[in-house]
């Protein structure tokens, strides 16, 4: 009897001591506060992801990822000090530093190598080119990507803007408009128009996508951005996060299906079917380029980053134009072994 009371003892400082080492582990992890830009969707997958295998517990952060309503307010969030890192769109970026030159913000891996906006429109309209948007009414949110980049569109394709009209609306109600016919075209991320162009009974088949990069746009796309009093003072646990995120993402390139489990396990409501569509399309149209299969993910070239800094600041109108070097920081990256893809 006497034995076995010393066994119950040991087991139970056994697991107490394994409590305290736990709760040790848990103490020594860096706290991490990330925003998305948009709702948990399919592209979200891949942090999910990271999160839920464990990718940023084995590299010491302890991440909590919440969802977002855009890329400014992504950025906001980031540059008052409320989060430390975002996932948000790159020509946001550029805008939002070259109004806030002491805001410091940076890119520091590239998700999406093109910007997924797009004018999106019925092929019943007969909309086939840019000239063919002359006399058009188009309708976005006055802060959507796609509106707002427009002028870089239209100069590239020798198309006046000015012959555009433009209808101000809610996000919601987008491709409503579209599918009526009150409009005759959209701007918005390609990979969400068309899907909920189909959500209002539109066959993909009958929608006409012109994706910017298509048409003389060397715009980049979301990437991952952190504030830099959290880069200066965790560099490694910066290169850490994105280390367990470029993981991530491979497994999500080369199993979207399996990812998306991710995203129904953080939110319950969503239409796996539909989300493993937009988690596909974004990969084959905007993460998946001849850019990234050179180079590897996240990364990127220098001459076309100027380029695509000039066009964003044309069409933002903006007074400063800011340096790349002060946009995109690419110490932290991983390896070009690590980042590749075939």
């Amino acid at each position: 009897m006497q034995t076995f009371s010393k066994l119950v003892r040991r087991s139970a400082l056994a697991c107490l001591l394994a409590g305290l080492a736990g709760t040790a582990l848990a103490q020594d992890l860096t706290k991490m506060k990330f925003t998305l830009d948009w709702r948990f969707e399919g592209p979200s997958a891949p942090f999910l992801l990271a999160k839920d295998k464990g990718y940023f517990a084995a590299e010491g952060l302890d991440v909590v990822i919440d969802s977002g309503a855009g890329s400014a307010g992504a950025l906001t969030r980031v540059a008052t000090g409320a989060y430390d890192m975002a996932f948000a769109d790159f020509n946001t970026l550029v805008e939002y530093n070259a109004n806030n030159p002491d805001s410091k913000l940076q890119a520091v891996y590239m998700v999406y190598n093109f910007t997924p906006a797009a004018v999106v429109s019925l092929k019943k309209t007969g909309i086939a080119k840019p000239a063919d948007l002359i006399g058009k009414t188009l309708a976005a949110p006055v802060f959507d990507g796609g509106r707002k980049s427009f002028p870089a569109f239209a100069k590239a394709n020798d198309l006046d803007p000015t012959k555009v009209t433009w209808q101000s609306v809610d996000p919601a109600i987008r491709e409503t408009l579209l599918a009526r016919g009150e409009v005759q075209a959209i701007t918005g991320f390609s990979f969400t128009s068309v899907l909920n162009l189909e959500a209002r009974g539109v066959k993909e088949s009958d929608v006409a996508v012109m994706l910017y990069n298509k048409y003389g746009l060397d715009l980049y796309g979301n990437g991952i951005v952190v504030h830099p009093k959290f880069a200066s003072e965790h560099p490694k646990q910066v290169a850490g996060f994105l280390r367990a995120f470029n993981k991530a993402l491979k497994e999500t390139i080369a199993n979207p299906e399996a990812a998306i489990a991710y995203v129904k396990a953080k939110d319950g409501l969503v239409d796996v079917a539909l989300e493993t569509r937009r988690l596909k399309m974004a990969i084959n149209d905007v993460v998946i380029t001849p850019e990234t299969k050179a180079a590897g993910l996240g990364s990127v070239n220098d001459e076309r980053l100027k380029r695509a800094i000039g066009q964003v600041v044309t069409a933002f109108g903006l007074k400063t134009t800011p340096e790349p070097a002060s946009l995109f920081n690419a110490s932290y990256l991983s390896s070009a072994a690590e980042r590749a893809i075939k």
